[in-house]
């Protein structure tokens, strides 16, 4: 629905209005601009992963699995959040140096936990072999550890790539222009007139380009280990008299990426004091964030359960396509899907035009891939003979699927519906754009607050958020351990 929508507003706008608004100056800052941020920002944030997840895993750092929590802790501070705490500490922080800081900050640990799961994994036999034939520690790193990285720099750096192209909020506060905030700049201003779209239109081609990007660098090498017998885990490197320089890298980061928002919400939460903690509006916004999550999350979650499904009982290269377009459409700006959506309501069905309904059809597109990818996996645990032994005593294939096979796999669904809903608390710029008059969650709510520049009215609707997205931090702690056998 997005492709076609990008298609179908160029065709309808004409060939030489797309030419007039795609070529022009403005779009031109603009790309260069998200270039820019993407350019700089990414291998900031493998440098920055990287490191952390070196100490955390290979060294004798001290305390390195608290140091190895407080690298995750940062996601669950919203992006807006960051830059919120940002703003404040230091008003004049704007432009490109300022966006690619709090990026960075906010967005290494979407690298740093598939690097350290990686690094838990790897044998260290190529290592001892590489030592062995003279190279020394670095040598060894950057020839032997670093390559057998690649899958996972390259999949953590798409998806804050993704991030970078997608986030408004964040750019808006630190007033750097990217393709998202133009777009949703131009939304409000002419209700989704032709402008827009045809910015969403390049902001969806810079989409496709780096997923096409991240492709090319991962290669087909082979990153499997072959030969008998178990990997062993590595020995932890002995830091010796560089513990303590190593040690201020851990520490700086999370002091930049949680001392920062946290002190920040503590200054303003007691600026503003008890008349910040109005009970009946964080109340009511709690309670529209949660049936709004709690909602989406199952929407989302049935959506997802047939493709689920079928890539473990029936693989092939139908279901692999079908899969693909699952995954893509959650890979697209939240604006992208929004203003699709703005333009099918209007045009085809105008009823349905910012109604609950559709905001949770744009959280389902969105957030598909979030509830695939846990239901996926939890189906894969449940024999398949059990279905056929249901259908043998006389079941039809859908009752064994669902008295069986989703019955068994109903914790995995359970966690696929808190990582959606928990996306959904943070999601700002699609219910911005789609939800009803009269709607407040906790973003929009903080989101309208930082508008009106009442910082300390906005912080407790920060620190609710935060407080919401704890637990999903911890679970995807847990989960990447767990896929590394720990």
């Amino acid at each position: 629905m997005p492709l076609a929508f990008v298609v179908w507003i160029t065709i309808q706008t004409g060939w030489d209005t797309v030419v007039e608004l795609v070529f022009r100056r403005k779009v031109g800052e603009l790309l260069v601009n998200t270039l820019l941020l993407v350019s700089l920002t990414l291998p900031l944030s493998v440098v920055v992963a990287v490191a952390l997840a070196w100490l955390t895993e290979r060294s004798d750092l001290p305390g390195r699995r608290f140091w190895a929590w407080l690298a995750v802790a940062p996601l669950a501070v919203p992006a807006f959040v960051h830059s919120y705490a940002w703003v404040t500490v230091a008003p004049g922080m704007h432009g490109l140096a300022a966006a690619v800081l709090v990026s960075v900050l906010a967005y290494s640990p979407f690298l740093y936990l598939p690097v350290a799961a990686q690094l838990r994994r790897l044998d260290p036999t190529m290592e001892d072999v590489a030592a062995s034939l003279g190279r020394g520690p670095w040598r060894v790193f950057l020839t032997v550890v670093l390559p057998q990285l690649r899958l996972a720099v390259c999949g953590g750096s798409l998806l804050i790539g993704l991030h970078l192209l997608a986030e408004y909020g964040l750019y808006v506060m630190i007033q750097f222009d990217t393709f998202t905030t133009a777009i949703v700049d131009q939304f409000q201003s002419a209700y989704n007139g032709p402008a827009a779209n045809m910015l969403a239109g390049v902001l969806v081609a810079l989409c496709m380009g780096l997923m096409g990007g991240e492709v090319l660098l991962r290669g087909r090498e082979r990153y499997a280990r072959v030969g008998s017998g178990a990997a062993r885990q590595a020995p932890s490197v002995r830091l010796g008299r560089a513990a303590l320089p190593c040690l201020l890298i851990p520490l700086l980061f999370a002091a930049l990426s949680l001392g920062v928002p946290l002190l920040t919400l503590g200054r303003w939460i007691a600026i503003g004091g008890a008349r910040v903690w109005q009970a009946d509006e964080i109340g009511g916004a709690v309670l529209q964030t949660v049936a709004l999550a709690l909602s989406g999350a199952l929407l989302t979650t049935l959506a997802a359960a047939p493709m689920a499904w079928l890539s473990v009982r029936a693989p092939g290269r139908l279901q692999r396509v079908l899969e693909a377009c699952h995954y893509y459409v959650g890979s697209l700006p939240g604006v992208v899907v929004a203003l699709a959506l703005v333009t099918i309501t209007v045009r085809v069905a105008l009823p349905l035009y910012q109604t609950v309904g559709t905001v949770l059809l744009a959280y389902m597109l969105l957030f598909l891939p979030r509830a695939l990818v846990g239901l996926r996996a939890s189906i894969a645990q449940a024999p398949v003979e059990l279905e056929r032994a249901a259908m043998a005593l006389g079941r039809t294939p859908l009752q064994a699927a669902r008295q069986i096979t989703f019955r068994l796999a109903a914790p995995g669904a359970a966690a696929s519906m808190a990582m959606v809903a928990l996306g959904i608390t943070n999601e700002l710029t699609a219910t911005l754009m789609l939800a009803p008059s009269g709607t407040r969650t906790l973003a929009t709510e903080f989101w309208a607050l930082t508008s009106e520049i009442d910082y300390a009215g906005a912080a407790p609707y920060a620190l609710m958020m935060v407080a919401a997205s704890l637990p999903m931090t911890v679970l995807l702690h847990i989960q990447s351990k767990r896929a590394a056998g720990r």
